[in-house]
């Protein structure tokens, strides 16, 4: 597996902000998956479908533009051969399918609350693998960041949790860890799009095995999916999950991660729950709460202080990642 990014090096502003942006892209286009597959399985879609789908349609959009990349240079493809495969099979498939499961079974908030502790995994994973200990203000920025998740996704009022669900959503969040330290390894010969294509496919091709040996249920329907209180063909909705919230999703997260490195780019990533939700009421009515704004305003308070407690560049311990 390719080296991971190290935090420890100092970025240049305007790859941060660059960075920083392209995150923010990612987001938006993660955020809406959650309600174009609710869409789906609201008309009869299994969440192994949803996800199937999903990832086939990505594999294919990106595939081109992956080869492209390559340029014949097979061999960048044996070499990190490891790498996309973790990616495929943890990041995409597994991430994607438990967190559908853990929906299908509990509450959204409390599901989104366990995936969207993968930050503290990444820190965690840091500290312990690379020697990376977290300095104080980080800490006391992730801390700021989960309160304010906790307001965004509205636990406080007594939501159910469904132990099974709950393993599930912790396999998301597992997933979405490994997503974050996978994307940063970069030793600047594996394009970003050849490995969000490669682990799409990979990811997709052991959805839809399990599916024909009968371990993962493929259920689907040609009803209409409503959103934004307006009907929509079935095939819209399928489109939009693969290319918008999958293909571009993927291809911007990466390059978001490769420019801040992981740990910052994990909690830069939280606010694709603050986006959820805005997208949810946007789409499906579900109108957020002002204690949900607040917590919107920590979350992005977390990502200042946690980009303010990064180390500085006396103590670098690779090269600063290139693109």
């Amino acid at each position: 597996m390719t080296a991971l990014t190290d935090d420890t090096t100092s970025m240049p502003t305007s790859r941060v902000a660059s960075g920083v942006g392209l995150a923010l892209l990612s987001a938006v286009s993660f955020g809406l998956s959650g309600p174009f597959a609710k869409s789906l399985i609201e008309t009869g879609w299994s969440a192994g479908s949803a996800v199937l789908v999903r990832v086939l349609v990505a594999a294919g959009v990106l595939l081109v533009p992956a080869l492209v990349a390559l340029r014949g240079r097979w061999s960048v493809v044996r070499r990190h051969g490891l790498t996309i495969c973790a990616f495929g099979l943890v990041a995409v498939a597994g991430c994607q399918l438990a967190y559908f499961q853990a929906v299908a079974r509990m509450e959204v908030g409390p599901a989104l609350l366990i995936e969207f502790m993968s930050p503290v995994a990444v820190i965690a994973w840091l500290w312990l693998r690379h020697g990376q200990r977290p300095g104080r203000l980080t800490v006391v920025g992730a801390l700021v960041a989960i309160a304010g998740l906790v307001l965004v996704i509205d636990l406080l009022s007594g939501a159910a949790v469904d132990v099974v669900g709950v393993l599930w959503a912790l396999g998301a969040m597992t997933g979405a860890a490994v997503y974050w330290i996978v994307s940063a390894g970069d030793d600047g010969d594996l394009p970003g799009v050849v490995l969000a294509a490669g682990g799409l496919l990979v990811g997709g091709v052991t959805l839809l095995a399990a599916g024909l040996v009968g371990v993962l249920r493929l259920d689907a329907s040609a009803s209409d999916v409503v959103l934004a209180d307006t009907a929509l063909p079935w095939w819209f909705a399928v489109g939009a999950l693969g290319v918008v919230t999958a293909a571009l999703s993927y291809v911007l997260g990466i390059a978001a991660v490769r420019r801040l490195g992981s740990r910052l780019a994990s909690f830069v990533g939280l606010s694709e729950a603050l986006l959820g939700v805005l997208l949810a009421w946007l789409l499906l009515g579900e109108q957020p709460r002002a204690v949900q704004a607040a917590g919107g305003a920590l979350v992005l308070l977390g990502v200042v202080l946690v980009r303010l407690g990064e180390p500085r560049a006396e103590a670098p311990a690779s090269p600063t990642p290139v693109d």
